[in-house]
């Protein structure tokens, strides 16, 4: 898009739409216009491939070297009242919303936002095709990764460390051995076989 004369592009993504507990979390990311970033930012496309430690290191690189960058974030309790297609709107609106810059035109892995009037340019598989998507989500995962470890400090036994919330064989059994915490999303099967929760009929599950 900066071929078309926009400057400040921003690139979106998000994380944790799939799972069964804790938030949406997004990000939003603009990146100079210079060529270093290309080689700063190196394996920043194959995110996720990458372990922990190095999204963390890139992590850092990117809040350093980006125009602009900011995080929004949807609990449960919101995912279960909006249902997650909306909640995901809401973390990016908020995303959005926080940069230093204002973004002039964005791009986004595979969704869009109708309620923002800027020009968009959805990509399927957008964090392998656009470098400010895939630093947008190592930002949105590092910190979604950061408070699924807080939530098993204050609900220990589901493993939310280890398994981020996703519905592993480990959480499935926590979830049949203890029954729901408040940070899990009760419009979610199999969530809600376990609560009388409403269903979500608007879940999208690929994965983050």
């Amino acid at each position: 898009m900066h071929d078309q004369g926009f400057a400040a592009v921003a690139g979106l993504d998000e994380v944790g739409r799939g799972c069964l507990a804790g938030p949406v979390v997004a990000a939003a990311v603009i990146l100079p216009l210079d060529d270093a970033i290309m080689t700063d930012l190196d394996g920043v496309r194959d995110s996720k491939e990458l372990s922990a430690t190095r999204r963390e290191q890139l992590a850092v690189t990117i809040r350093r070297r980006a125009t602009a960058w900011a995080v929004g974030i949807c609990d449960a309790a919101t995912i279960d009242a909006r249902n997650i297609l909306q909640a995901t709107r809401l973390a990016m609106h908020s995303a959005l919303a926080q940069l230093s810059t204002p973004a002039d035109a964005l791009l986004l892995d595979a969704i869009r936002l109708p309620e923002i009037p800027l020009p968009q340019v959805p990509l399927i598989k957008g964090d392998q095709r656009s470098l400010s998507i895939a630093a947008a989500s190592i930002l949105a995962k590092v910190t979604r990764d950061a408070l699924m470890e807080q939530l098993d400090a204050t609900h220990p036994g589901y493993g939310f460390a280890r398994h981020k919330g996703y519905g592993t064989p480990q959480h499935l059994a926590a979830l049949q051995a203890l029954g729901p915490c408040p940070a899990h999303r009760r419009s979610f099967a199999p969530v809600r076989s376990l609560t009388n929760a409403p269903v979500q009929l608007s879940l999208l599950s690929d994965g983050e």
